[in-house]
């Protein structure tokens, strides 16, 4: 973490006010994005920004020093819009009792043909417990405990969800005549 960054938390957690408005300019952007990635409407996106980052300044006696804040606030944010995906009355149905089919995370190769802009696009047109998984997988990087955690769903269906989700995509893909 640069100097710059550990100042402006440490001064934060002291309630400078100043400080929390340099670290949200900093972070806003990126925040942002990733916010787009799970709510589509912008006043929403806004909402949850202004939500997460108040939880994050609220809670900064939680964070590690030392530890990476853009990956902690990432997180904060994250959950903070998978929370407001549940009020809008959002079900992660249990598969615990279904059985499992063996699944392979790692391939995830597409036709070369296809943009990432239609993959993202198709990502969208998924049923949202699928949509969350697989952008929790690809585009943030968690791996099945962390999902497990964050949408308070077992391993097992972290895993089936992101497989399930995994195969809608390419066939969707294949419909759109890309091929995979």
């Amino acid at each position: 973490m640069s100097k710059e960054i550990h100042f402006l938390v440490i001064e934060s957690k002291k309630g400078n006010q100043k400080a929390q408005m340099n670290l949200y300019d900093l972070y806003c952007d990126a925040m942002f994005v990733i916010s787009c990635r799970y709510i589509k409407n912008r006043e929403e996106v806004k909402d949850a920004m202004q939500e997460g980052f108040l939880k994050a300044f609220l809670n900064l006696e939680n964070y590690k020093s030392g530890t990476n804040f853009s990956a902690w606030l990432k997180t904060i944010i994250i959950n903070t819009c998978i929370d407001i995906l549940k009020k809008r009355k959002l079900e992660t149905v249990s598969l615990e009792n279904y059985p499992l089919e063996p699944s392979n995370d790692e391939n995830w190769n597409f036709n070369i043909n296809i943009t990432k802009e239609t993959i993202l696009e198709t990502i969208e047109s998924l049923p949202i417990k699928y949509q969350l998984v697989i952008k929790l997988y690809l585009l943030e990087g968690y791996d099945h405990q962390e999902i497990s955690e964050i949408l308070n769903i077992p391993i097992k269906t972290s895993r089936t969800q992101l497989r399930r989700a995994k195969l809608l995509l390419k066939d969707k893909l294949k419909t759109k005549k890309y091929g995979t």
